[in-house]
């Protein structure tokens, strides 16, 4: 206790805010050291017989009815708050808790019959609310997110509006859709509309967390967002002295891409599991019975990343301009997000938001002179983003010094339009001057 005591002050001596993860949607199965058959039955804490236990987790289920569980629970909130000082909770599990299906064999579209009906469980979602609103009442600025894949609606506004009260939503279908198309579809056939759809997929003033990869495969056995693309010449091909292969030079191309349309387009938080922003080869897996208890997988290797003679570097800086980028403009709080072109015959991308005009071009082989893109602003636009800068081992092919200056000609349905080069497999954010 003592050492996450200092962790956490540390961490605030450096400015950064420390989160936990909190477990409030099932509990262990054991019952020598733990709440199962605290009392001797199997409804102390939780539901009695196969209403309490979730059959995929095996583990048991609180019955967020009882006065003495949600009194426990919100006593467990406060614990980590008053005694440790974290500012922040993501709850995990909120699908499960929320529904008797627990999310098990069931889709959700979208649709608001999927939501208030007998499968809704009334007394976990009363107990979110409870929780959210003792957590921002006490404790003013406190934050909390929710593992959410249902989109229930009003899960991000406040108690007060009738909503759940959480801060934000985690996307989670987002990293889901790039490792599907990574895995299972060639680059020729990546759907732009399916990508700007799922991207800005999030109710109306109902705030998400979006990432590109997830723990799944940052944490737990599959693979990396990096190595889906580059595979294993990660191992014999990202070290500068060798020759920049195909692999390599889509994989590093399309790893800078996927996070700035990401980060861009895709919420009002960005977050980046361990190792992501300079593309960590392999994943994060703890000692545990399916691996023979090895440590050969614990660990992150953080030095590839200081190592000059590597590649890894690029993708790291590209990560500090686009972070640095955000902090200049604040597109994640900015409410102007307008996408303003899907061609998928060309393989462009291209929206507005926080002031900026952002275009992708996925194409991995036509570069385009003279491309036309619609825009909301007139004036001179300037290149403030490249994926392609040399600097972050692009080829170079965009000029950062030339001007653009708009035309009151409609397009995209905008008022004004813009003339650019567009190169292969090139993200490019320009901001202009009116």
């Amino acid at each position: 206790p003592d050492d996450l005591r200092e962790l956490i002050d540390t961490a605030h001596g450096m400015g950064i805010a420390v989160f936990l993860d909190v477990v409030h949607s099932h509990a262990c199965n054991n019952v020598e050291d733990g709440l199962n058959q605290f009392d001797g039955t199997d409804h102390c804490y939780f539901h009695e017989g196969g209403l309490g236990r979730h059959e995929l987790w095996n583990s048991r289920l609180f019955n967020y009815s009882h006065h003495e569980v949600t009194r426990f629970l919100l006593s467990n909130l406060r614990y980590w708050i008053d005694e440790f000082g974290f500012d922040g909770f993501r709850f995990d599990g909120v699908t499960s808790m929320m529904y008797k299906h627990h999310g098990i064999a069931y889709g959700f579209s979208g649709h608001y019959d999927e939501y208030f009906t007998g499968n809704t469980d009334e007394s976990a979602v009363v107990y979110l609310m409870l929780a959210n609103y003792m957590c921002h009442k006490l404790y003013p600025g406190f934050v909390t997110i929710a593992e959410d894949v249902s989109g229930m609606p009003a899960l991000c506004r406040p108690v007060a509006e009738g909503g759940v009260g959480f801060d934000y939503r985690l996307t989670m279908s987002v990293p889901d859709m790039w490792i599907k198309m990574l895995k299972e579809t060639r680059d020729e056939e990546w759907d732009m509309a399916q990508i700007a759809h799922q991207l800005t997929n999030r109710r109306y003033q109902e705030r998400a967390i979006t990432y590109c990869e997830s723990h799944d495969q940052a944490l737990v056995g599959d693979k990396t967002l990096a190595f889906w693309l580059m595979d294993k010449e990660m191992y014999t091909h990202m070290s500068d002295a060798m020759p920049l292969t195909p692999v390599i030079d889509r994989g590093m191309a399309l790893h800078k891409m996927i996070r700035l349309v990401t980060c861009g387009l895709g919420g009002e938080g960005y977050l980046t599991f361990e190792g992501n922003e300079f593309g960590h080869p392999e994943w994060l897996d703890f000692p545990r019975e399916g691996n023979g208890s090895s440590f050969h997988y614990a660990r992150r290797q953080f030095n590839l990343v200081h190592d000059e003679l590597l590649r890894y570097k690029y993708l790291y800086q590209f990560d500090r301009a686009m972070v640095g980028l955000e902090r200049q403009h604040h597109w994640l709080s900015a409410h102007d997000q307008w996408v303003t072109l899907k061609h998928d015959g060309d393989k462009v991308l291209a929206f507005e938001r926080g002031g900026l005009l952002w275009v992708f071009n996925f194409h991995p082989c036509n570069s385009y002179a003279d491309y036309r893109v619609g825009t909301a602003w007139a004036g001179t636009y300037t290149v403030a983003l490249c994926t392609d800068d040399a600097q972050f081992l692009g080829h170079g092919r965009v000029d950062s010094g030339v001007k653009h200056h708009s035309m009151p000609l409609e397009w995209n349905g905008r008022p004004n339009c813009v003339q650019i080069y567009l190169p292969s497999r090139t993200a490019i954010v320009l901001q202009h001057s009116s």
